[in-house]
């Protein structure tokens, strides 16, 4: 008898244990299915890849096209870049659109942004002689794209200003906005009726305040505050101009691109907090508050230590220029949506720059570094760290009253490696902080590219930093691509709509260099 009851008794404790083995189970899957949903992308989301014209098109003097800065400084400068490159060829895409067209398409992008170039449309930067060879190249990659359901997202204008108006002045001078928006007016009226995102500019005052990148002014604390106000007003220019002549015929949104790197503190002191406000505000509120702002100017903090600095070096008028109150009014508001470049963040303290020079650094009293134990890549400004997304994302939000926003660059630089597992690691990390953006924090994040395309010419750093998902022979005249394991990795990302695992694609992997 004492034999039954203990065999009962064991089966007791073994039903129980089966039981809660079954009840762990199912409290396993239905939080693994949570996890799924959370990283699931909207039906709704869009994906695409990034290029820009100089650096990926060639054909620099091709059919008619001007020259623009970087084809003046690379020939001028050449030891300015690395290796003495430049982008007269590059990918060649000029002459290669239609195959490369196919690989988008093999890829299953919903958009492909890339940006025109201003001297391909207008030789002379002038709207009194229009390219037409221009015209027709950009027209029919834009009929291809769409063919093959790709929504092209362009940008006017991505570094490559024309040379005869930089001979002006470049974007210190005000009559830039006016000249600017005579060339948004040509492509609106030729390529409007099929484009419905439109970037005004990528927002970039390099070159002005340094002498690393084209037009190497080096008039830091000066040129780079006139810069930026002034593409601010140009902005504003053409936003209005597709209001009042364009937007009811060809119903698109008109949008500009931010570099929106993350600024954390590199301690929990109030001094470092405030710094890296500060750092933000000077990065990204400076470009983001005039136009997103119900305040239609720029930051408070900003404009009151450049003021004072300004005084205590001696100038009798600020170095940043004041909106006047109608150009307040004219900027505010004028945007569909954002474009917010995110590669990097940044740690931050406070530093008093003990220096006669003036400069951002020492107007915004910060120094910024980052963490040497955050993974590195190819490239000395970019380390791995996704967590910075994430509160840029949610301080834009919170900050510019829920913008609808388009994450415009995302990318990692590698030697050009075919087997590029850690920029797959990289996009998965940054792809994981966008989705709790979007389903934890309820950021209106409509649709995100990779940069880049192709491998490309990477400014001053040439051909040394890779950002690619398809690489590019540069050694070959012929320029032949072959697509890496992230392009494979990319494609499932899209056409499944979630961050897929490494482990979902490893068997590709295996046996490749």
């Amino acid at each position: 008898m004492s034999i039954q009851i203990k065999q009962i008794q064991k089966m007791s404790v073994v039903k129980c244990f089966c039981k809660i083995v079954c009840m762990t189970s199912l409290f396993i899957l239905s939080a693994e299915a949570s996890s799924i949903e959370k990283y699931k992308f909207p039906d709704e989301f869009l994906f695409g890849v990034a290029s820009s014209a100089y650096q990926i098109e060639g054909g620099y003097n091709a059919d008619g096209k001007g020259e623009s800065i970087y084809d003046y400084f690379t020939k001028k400068n050449p030891k300015n870049f690395f290796n003495n490159s430049n982008g007269n060829i590059a990918c060649d895409f000029y002459h290669k659109w239609r195959s490369d067209v196919k690989l988008l398409k093999d890829l299953g992008v919903n958009f492909y942004r890339f940006s025109i170039s201003w001297t391909r449309i207008l030789p002379n930067g002038f709207s009194n002689k229009i390219n037409g060879d221009g015209l027709r190249y950009y027209n029919d990659l834009i009929n291809n794209l769409i063919e093959n359901d790709i929504q092209p997202m362009v940008t006017m204008y991505q570094k490559d200003l024309p040379m005869s108006l930089q001979r002006l002045g470049g974007w210190t001078n005000p009559y830039m906005a006016y000249y600017y928006e005579d060339y948004a007016r040509i492509l609106f009226s030729y390529f409007g009726d099929r484009v419905k995102h439109w970037i005004t500019l990528d927002m970039d005052y390099s070159g002005y305040g340094d002498n690393v990148y084209p037009p190497f002014l080096n008039e830091p604390g000066i040129a780079n505050y006139l810069c930026q106000h002034v593409m601010l007003l140009a902005h504003a220019k053409v936003y209005h101009l597709y209001d009042a002549e364009f937007r009811i015929m060809q119903k698109g949104k008109i949008g500009i691109a931010v570099n929106a790197t993350w600024f954390e503190p590199g301690s929990f002191s109030p001094e470092d907090i405030a710094a890296a406000e500060r750092a933000r505000e000077f990065k990204i509120g400076s470009i983001m508050n005039p136009i997103f702002h119900t305040d239609g100017n720029y930051p408070n903090v900003v404009r009151q230590r450049v003021d004072n600095a300004s005084k205590a070096e001696g100038y009798l008028q600020s170095r940043l220029p004041y909106l006047l109150p109608q150009e307040a009014d004219f900027v505010q508001g004028t945007y569909d949506f954002v474009g917010l470049n995110i590669y990097t963040t940044f740690l931050v303290k406070e530093n008093k720059v003990n220096s006669n020079k003036t400069s951002i650094m020492k107007d915004a009293n910060v120094t910024f570094y980052q963490d040497k134990e955050w993974s590195k890549t190819s490239s000395d400004w970019l380390r791995v760290a996704p967590d910075g997304v994430r509160k840029v994302l949610k301080w834009v939000k919170d900050k510019y009253d829920d913008p609808e926003i388009f994450i415009t660059e995302n990318g990692f630089s590698d030697k050009g490696e075919i087997n590029d597992v850690k920029r797959i690691q990289y996009l998965q990390k940054y792809l994981k902080a966008i989705l709790e953006s979007i389903h934890e924090d309820k950021v209106n994040i409509k649709g995100y590219a990779v940069w880049s395309f192709l491998d490309s010419f990477q400014w001053v750093a040439g051909y040394r930093e890779k950002f690619g998902l398809y690489h590019v022979d540069f050694t070959d005249p012929n320029r032949k691509r072959t697509p890496k394991k992230s392009a494979s990795w990319y494609k499932k990302v899209i056409k499944e709509k979630r961050v897929v695992d490494l482990k979902e694609i490893a068997s590709d992997l295996k046996g490749d260099s």
